[in-house]
């Protein structure tokens, strides 16, 4: 990447760090946010289906013929 993508990149987590940390400080409006830890497995939890769903619907979807070159 180009040196203004990084920079824009900074520019953007310091800025979503900041309205994290004052604007958006009083976030326990809801349970989940309670529990320890929860955007983490809530992250792992989907990645993890993405991964297995993917995996499943390129087993369904996509041609399982090895041999769709030699046509």
């Amino acid at each position: 990447m180009k040196n203004w993508h990084w920079i824009i990149l900074g520019l953007l987590l310091i800025v979503s760090l900041v309205l994290e940390f004052t604007y958006l400080a009083d976030y326990d409006s809801h349970w989940w946010n309670s529990v320890p830890a929860f955007y983490a497995l809530w992250g792992g939890l989907g990645a993890i289906v993405l991964i297995f769903g993917s995996k499943i619907l390129g087993k369904i979807f996509i041609l399982s013929n090895e041999d769709y070159y030699d046509r």
